[in-house]
């Protein structure tokens, strides 16, 4: 029986303490609780003037597998900012901040609650990969803020975003779970976002295009598509084959393309194209007594005759059929085309200054703008126009100053001192066509 009871001691004290307690509880509850966890979080949930922010919008269309950068083709920055005043203030915290990059459904947050969430709200609405899949954000998602600033490293997505019902992500940033933090720091998110597959990216546009992009990086024409088909069957494989032919015969080039392309798909390739960089090259081409000077894509900025520049007004009083024949043979030989800077040093030239036209930079140099003396009968006749040559008179009785003979055609258009020229087909079995003027924009 001693050893039954010395083996039954443990047990009987255990039960009766617990009793004791659980009465000493029920005569004398506790006044107040110092650690409750759901205090904690509902202090942490009070308003607060910290927010983290992204310093840029990112760089789209965002591609799987590609880096994300910012709008500039930078790294992403992510910054704390105080707002207590109504402003938008740089601020730092005096510890460092461990901070998570999370994935998160582009419908997020309502329209109600655009201007404030809840943490639970918030991470409710993180996305995660789909079963099977790898890790829907990957890279540096766990960084360090210190002074008030975090760089964020590589980061990428695995999966495109299709599958969700909003069809869009946000990247965001919130406070690392698991960090003590004494101050809510309101989460950072971007704009809502489509994500491609990376396969998209070998087809995606290129805004602007760059003249030796392929020709199907415009807008309305797909790669290996129709439109490419009949272009590369002409020669014309790049954006800058494209827009010579736009101003030179802009006919052909419809007629090349064919009825598939509307006027409207044909405004907007063509809207698309011009907002390519030209850069500062030009090309010359010389025809007898005369140097016509061309951008990149076949414009005319200005011309010589006998050495001398031709400034708006007598461009004028000149044969335009000639001029024309003139920049057609030089897109046709364009490989055989001295390539120059548009700035030039030569004092013997003069030089077309921007926002300027001819006769202003003339007038601004004291210069008077010099007439110059054409054969009609020689550089206006059919004969002329046939061979390509160019006569000038120097007999006084066949002189004919650009003020005393003005043809009926429409002076060329100046635009910030360079004159910008196309034009369309002169005949077309057996129909005249009047050449047209087209400002560059």
């Amino acid at each position: 029986m001693q050893s039954l009871f010395s083996g039954l001691e443990p047990l009987l004290r255990r039960v009766v303490n617990e009793e004791v307690e659980r009465a000493m509880t029920q005569c004398y509850p506790p006044r107040s609780i110092t650690k409750s966890p759901s205090l904690r979080l509902k202090a942490m949930e009070e308003p607060s003037n910290f927010e983290f922010m992204f310093n840029k919008k990112l760089s789209l269309p965002i591609f799987t597998g590609s880096k994300i950068l910012d709008m500039d083709g930078n790294s992403i920055n992510v910054i704390l900012v105080d707002k207590s005043n109504g402003q938008i203030v740089p601020t730092s915290l005096p510890h460092p901040i461990k901070i998570e990059i999370v994935v998160l459904d582009g419908d997020f947050p309502p329209g109600e609650k655009e201007s404030s969430w809840t943490s639970e709200e918030f991470n409710s609405n993180i996305v995660k990969e789909r079963t099977g899949k790898r890790p829907l954000l990957t890279g540096e998602l766990n960084l360090t803020m210190r002074d008030g600033i975090a760089p964020i490293g590589d980061i990428e997505f695995t999966d495109n975003s299709s599958w969700i019902r909003s069809r869009k992500f946000r990247v965001a940033v919130r406070i690392a779970p698991g960090t003590n933090q004494s101050v809510r720091i309101r989460e950072a998110m971007t704009e809502p976002f489509v994500v491609k597959d990376h396969r998209g990216e070998l087809y995606k546009k290129h805004h602007p295009p760059n003249l030796k992009d392929e020709v199907w990086r415009l807008e309305k024409i797909g790669k290996d598509g129709a439109f490419h088909k009949k272009l590369a069957k002409e020669g014309i494989n790049n954006v800058q084959e494209f827009l010579k032919l736009s101003v030179v015969d802009s006919l052909r080039l419809r007629k090349i393309l064919g009825m598939g392309m509307s006027e409207k798909m044909w405004d907007v390739t063509i809207k698309h194209a011009k907002t390519c960089v030209m850069g500062n090259k030009l090309y010359i081409y010389r025809g007898p007594q005369v140097t016509i000077y061309l951008n990149a894509i076949c414009q005319m900025v200005k011309a010589y005759v006998n050495g001398q520049i031709i400034s708006n007004r007598d461009m004028a009083s000149m044969n335009k059929g000639y001029i024309e024949k003139l920049v057609r043979e030089a897109h046709d030989r364009w490989n055989e085309l001295e390539e120059i800077d548009e700035i030039l040093n030569d004092n013997n030239v003069a030089l077309l200054t921007q926002g300027e036209t001819v006769e202003q930079f003339q007038n601004n140099n004291n210069h008077q703008a010099p007439v110059i003396t054409y054969d009609q009968n020689d550089f206006y006749s059919d004969k002329s126009l046939e061979g390509g040559n160019y006569v000038a008179s120097h007999n006084n009785n066949a002189q004919i100053g650009c003020n005393q003979w003005s043809p009926p055609h429409a002076t060329l258009p100046f635009m910030n001192g360079i004159l910008s020229y196309s034009f369309s087909d002169l005949q077309t079995e057996g129909v005249d066509i009047m050449p047209s003027t087209s400002r560059w924009h």
